[in-house]
């Protein structure tokens, strides 16, 4: 289990081909109270930086971008119903989708947490 980020502030967390997707910390801090997320269908086909979902907030709306190419196999339907699990848990239960992943070399194009961690220090 190897968890990359994105300068997107996308978090993916890939294990056996598939990835798990959420946004950071920091981004949901950043947008304030999660009102809504409106997530993907599952089936769906995404190449890498499309739009995949998005999500509001009391402060501005923003688009979550997919970290890598491929197929959705399952959505958080508890979003749905607690937008708020971002916020409370961005790294966890406020997870958005998984995507079983078309190609992993696109992966290193991606950060660890030690280099997303300077690039958002970079961005204070």
């Amino acid at each position: 289990m190897t968890i990359y980020y994105s300068e997107d502030h996308e978090w993916i967390n890939v294990e056996s081909g598939v990835g798990t997707v959420g946004i950071t910390d920091y981004a949901q801090n950043a947008l304030g109270d999660i009102v809504f997320v409106e997530v993907p269908e599952v089936g769906d086909d995404f190449t890498k930086g499309d739009e995949v979902a998005v999500v509001e907030s009391v402060k501005a709306a923003s688009e979550i971008y997919s970290p890598v190419a491929g197929e959705i196999t399952a959505v958080n339907e508890d979003l749905e119903d607690n937008a708020a699990l971002v916020n409370s848990s961005p790294d966890g239960d406020g997870w958005f989708f998984k995507i079983k992943i078309s190609d992993e070399s696109e992966l290193e194009d991606l950060m660890d947490a030690a280099g997303y961690k300077a690039f958002i220090a970079g961005l204070e």
